[in-house]
């Protein structure tokens, strides 16, 4: 939690995950004030959320202007999580807590609105390239859920992408992967993105594989598969690792081509920055490149972990600073 002394603007922006929702009053120059992390569980609705999170802004004053990043499609006024059962009206509330503007955006549209605020040390880059000036940026991260945005340029501006990238099915690269995904098929009546690559991914990774050679599954939940990956204690959790982060990379890659990134890809999420050194000694840039006649294209553009550990604000503060 941070505080700081009363401001005479507040604007209210937020992070809504599948697990956490994580609140923050900021000034209209994108300084933050005061935030808070609180568990999805603990509440029942996101109104709850909201306002017990307000309640404890101290000498700070009420927020009339707020924007909240969520895991969901945003396609009109009720808005209904993808991995969490809260649902909600935008209208509602903004009626509720008296905002005079309120937004509600995908988020990893904001995370997108967020990289041209990044700064060097809220990034770590992952293999070579330079981005070129002005030319698209994409970026995808594993959480809940699998994220993915873009920004194209307009003019002096940037526009930020929002759709559900992260259910794109699923390729495979390599045999072993073609055999973990005709057996997840057998499970599920789409095998996307998403299914692989997050956190429950990560266990449905980890179960097929034990599946496939025979061996007992032993329960572990995400955190601990890529705990014990990044220790070497457990071989089926650094495949599941392995092969994680380098399905990643084919994923990252055809983002890539499909956007025309040249700015740069970006890999946020919540999985990805704690795997730390193992996820830069993965197969993941080799992947992200092996793109066959497309390789020269690709070798050139930057790759980058975001370690800032509240991007989603950044992004959110930018939208209601550019309107």
């Amino acid at each position: 939690m941070t505080s700081t002394l009363p401001s005479p603007a507040t604007w209210l922006v937020g992070d809504i995950g599948g697990t956490n929702a994580r609140f923050g009053l900021v000034s209209p120059d994108g300084k933050l004030l005061h935030s808070r992390t609180l568990p999805d569980q603990d509440y029942r609705t996101i109104e709850e959320a909201i306002a017990a999170f307000l309640a404890e802004r101290g000498t700070l004053s009420m927020p009339h202007q707020g924007a909240i990043a969520i895991a969901s499609a945003i396609t009109g006024d009720r808005v209904a999580m993808t991995n969490h059962p809260w649902s909600f009206s935008v209208s509602e509330l903004k009626t509720r807590f008296g905002f005079e503007r309120f937004e509600v955006i995908n988020d990893f549209t904001a995370l997108a609105l967020a990289l041209p605020r990044l700064g060097p040390e809220d990034r770590v880059a992952v293999g070579e390239g330079t981005a070129v000036a002005g030319a698209p940026i994409a970026v995808l991260g594993p959480g809940s859920g699998l994220g993915v945005s873009g920004l194209v340029p307009s003019g002096s501006r940037w526009i930020a992408l929002s759709g559900e990238g992260g259910h794109a099915t699923m390729c495979p690269a390599t045999d072993r992967e073609s055999a973990v995904l005709a057996r997840m098929r057998s499970h599920f009546d789409h095998v996307s993105g998403e299914r692989v690559l997050s956190g429950p991914g990560l266990v449905n990774l980890y179960n097929t594989l034990a599946q496939l050679d025979g061996v007992p599954a032993l329960g572990f939940t995400a955190a601990q598969i890529t705990n014990l990956a990044i220790r070497g204690e457990d071989p089926l959790c650094v495949e599941t690792t392995h092969l994680f982060c380098a399905m990643l990379g084919t994923v990252a890659g055809n983002l890539a081509l499909t956007l025309g990134a040249r700015g740069g890809v970006y890999i946020g999420g919540g999985i990805v920055p704690r795997l730390g050194q193992t996820f830069i000694e993965s197969e993941f840039r080799k992947r992200f490149e092996a793109k066959g006649r497309l390789l020269t294209y690709l070798q050139p553009i930057p790759t980058f972990v975001v370690t800032n550990t509240l991007p989603a604000f950044l992004g959110c503060a930018a939208l209601l600073a550019a309107q």
